[in-house]
């Protein structure tokens, strides 16, 4: 529940420290004294977009906060999943909009985005005002209102996964028809490029090699003079380097008993001789294998020259990017060829799909009948105390095509008197009607789903008298049922069946108009509630009715 509520700059109010209790509390002041505008700021708390206007005039910040306590309420998988603290007594929510347009948001001083705050504030907070009546004309809203009572959130939450694999499957049955209609189009063509590519019978590494020993026999005359002459200077009879290394072994050998270092010295040049004795065996049998071959350098130019055309004919560097092409292709007439049956087995995933979203839609539709029968007995309980003795209130289902929320349309049918026939609630119920069938709608609801707080604004429009006492005693109910219910009003009635009551006044000062909003004593009520009943000229009489509302 909302345990304190700071604001400072914002619109009139210069700052406001206020604190709330649990249960039914009231909020009353004249018209213009502010109370949309302590509205307004809650809203920002709750995600909704800023504007620069709302900070106060002459002053460079706004700030709102809010201090909640959620020990009842388990949400702390929400603080998990997000990274945030999660302090259950005190959930600190602040806003701060600076006039450089700047926007911040923080959940227990950890910097959140806009839409984070959006989500905490639609599981803190429920602000019913005059325009949410509208939400009667939405279907969406009235299946939610049956699935909320129904209870079938498991059941949804299977039917929607099993309807997003079937959403799925259409696109993919869709995609597969268009590619192939797209492959059949082009199968000329694509079995032309597949057939010369594949003739060309490539290998991959292929084109390097070539390139290679085209290179080589370009070059075989320079080639093998070069290996001639080295073969020369290593392995000639009488200066050959192999041979001056042996005798220079051989010599450093004999003098290894008069010199130190000659052991080791001819160790040395033993193992150089080793190797170059195998470096010129190598070049010796080179010599021999190179040989200039015409006929083979022609082929091998030729075959080099039907890569690279290859390669330029489809845009690629590689036989490697060729081979790939050619095996897409491959695949893509694959397709084609067998088309019927790839069709056919995904338009059999799509069936079985859809075959089991409508078993599972049936569960839904059986459960949400069920619900629709308690709504429409509870709501018509709920209506006759509250001034319409001759209310018939129906549920009336239609079937659609399978959706994300079901197969079920669903309209809320009302009417007051016995003579009209039952139409769309938004249709025929007047104003003050469609008030208490959004309070009755909103405490059946309540006791349901575990929203801490909610507050009215105003819903009280359109009705007087035992009605509105009997709307507030609803909303005391809401209220005792560990529900935090705050209303904002502007009738006597539903003031005086508030467990706690706050007014909120405007007043001109010499800085300007700032409003206030303070909680009221039991003299200062009695005063509000005999003023609201009398007007500004407070009589004995209304004093006296304002105890008498109040049980004084």
């Amino acid at each position: 529940m909302l345990k304190q509520l700071y604001i400072r700059n914002f619109t009139l109010i210069d700052e406001l420290n206020i604190t709330f209790n649990s249960g039914f509390s009231v909020i009353t002041g004249e018209t213009g004294a502010g109370k949309s505008i302590i509205l307004g700021a809650i809203g920002l708390l709750l995600g909704q977009r800023a504007d620069l206007k709302v900070i106060k005039s002459g002053k460079d910040k706004c700030v709102i906060e809010a201090h909640f306590d959620l020990r009842k309420y388990d949400m702390d998988s929400f603080f998990t999943n997000n990274d945030i603290d999660y302090e259950p007594e005190d959930c600190i929510i602040r806003r701060e909009i600076s006039k450089n347009g700047k926007s911040r948001a923080f959940i227990n001083d950890t910097p959140v985005q806009l839409a984070m705050m959006r989500e905490l504030g639609e599981m803190l907070v429920d602000i019913h005002s005059q325009h949410q009546n509208l939400l009667l004309q939405k279907e969406d809203f009235q299946l939610n209102v049956v699935d909320i009572i129904a209870k079938d959130n498991k059941e949804l939450k299977d039917y929607q996964n099993c309807f997003a694999k079937y959403h799925e499957a259409i696109k993919e049955l869709q995609k597969v028809k268009e590619n192939i209609a797209q492959s059949r189009d082009n199968e000329e063509f694509m079995r032309f490029q597949f057939d010369e590519i594949n003739k060309a019978q490539l290998v991959d590494g292929e084109q390097e090699t070539i390139e290679q020993e085209t290179e080589q026999l370009s070059h075989s005359e320079e080639i093998k003079e070069a290996l001639y002459d080295s073969d020369n200077a290593l392995m000639a009879d009488t200066n050959g380097a192999v041979e001056q290394v042996k005798i220079a072994t051989s010599r450093l050998q004999n003098i290894e008993n008069v010199f130190q270092n000659a052991k080791e010295l001819a160790e040395r040049l033993s193992n150089c001789h080793i190797e170059l004795k195998d470096i010129a065996q190598e070049i010796s049998h080179d010599v021999e294998n190179v040989d200039f071959d015409p006929d083979k350098l022609n082929n091998l130019t030729q075959r080099l020259d039907y890569i690279y055309s290859l390669e330029q004919k489809f845009h690629v560097n590689s036989i490697a990017e060729l081979l790939t092409i050619r095996d897409d292709l491959k695949i893509k007439l694959d397709n084609i060829d067998n088309s019927d049956d790839t069709i056919k087995e995904t338009q059999q995933k799509v069936d079985t799909l859809k075959n089991e979203c409508t078993n599972k839609s049936g569960k839904l539709t059986k459960l949400r009948t069920e619900s629709a029968k308690k709504v429409e007995k509870e709501m018509s309980e709920r209506l006759v105390p509250l001034g319409i003795p001759n209310v018939r209130f129906q549920i009336e289902f239609t079937n659609k095509e399978l959706s994300e929320d079901g197969t079920n349309k669903i309209s809320f049918l009302f009417s007051a008197n016995k003579s009209t026939p039952l139409q769309p609630v938004s249709q025929v119920a007047s104003g003050g009607e469609i008030a208490r069938v959004m309070l009755s709608l909103k405490a059946m609801i309540s006791g349901v789903v575990k929203l801490p707080t909610i507050i009215f604004d105003e819903i009280d429009t359109g009705v007087s008298g035992r009605v509105a006492e009997m709307m507030a005693q609803i909303m005391q109910e809401m209220g005792n049922n560990e529900r935090q219910v705050i209303s904002i009003t502007h009738l006597p009635q539903i003031a005086a069946l508030g467990s706690t009551h706050y007014k909120v006044e405007k007043e001109e000062t010499a800085e300007g108009t700032t409003s206030r909003m303070r909680m009221l004593n039991s003299k200062e009520r009695i005063n509000e509630i005999a003023q609201m009943l009398s007007g500004s000229n407070i009589s004995e009489e209304a004093i006296n009715n304002a105890k008498s509302l109040l049980k004084l």
